[in-house]
């Protein structure tokens, strides 16, 4: 067993917090089925936001999907020139047996545009 991490990005619709819940919830919900993850695997999950995300933390979104014993950080994204707006990013690190050619990252709406070497293909 080894210890992986899991990368991901998501773009909320506006700064609200029923917005910013929904975006998270939705990549979790999607590195969690591409990567046929479980509650128990996960050790850590980090967030960054840009600075146009103000409402809430990324990370009540964890909390309000019931997942309360993996240490959770938030973290603002650095301010850079022609940066995704309203951007979640995500690293969840995991136990897992997989290889890291066996992991699926994840970036959904417009964040496609950062790794499109990253998004499963089919």
């Amino acid at each position: 067993m080894a210890v992986r991490a899991i990368r991901g990005a998501t773009t909320a619709e506006e700064n609200t917090r029923e917005a910013i819940i929904a975006a998270t919830i939705e990549l979790l919900g999607e590195i969690e089925k591409q990567n046929d993850l479980k509650n128990a695997d996960a050790v850590s999950i980090i967030f960054t936001v840009t600075s146009d995300l103000t409402a809430v933390f990324p990370a009540a979104a964890v909390r309000e999907m019931g997942i309360t014993t993996v240490p959770l950080l938030d973290m603002s994204a650095p301010e850079i020139d022609g940066s995704l707006k309203m951007c979640i990013r995500t690293m969840i690190h995991i136990n897992t047996d997989k290889t890291k050619e066996e992991i699926n990252h994840v970036y959904l709406r417009g964040a496609k545009v950062l790794r499109p070497d990253l998004i499963k293909k089919g």
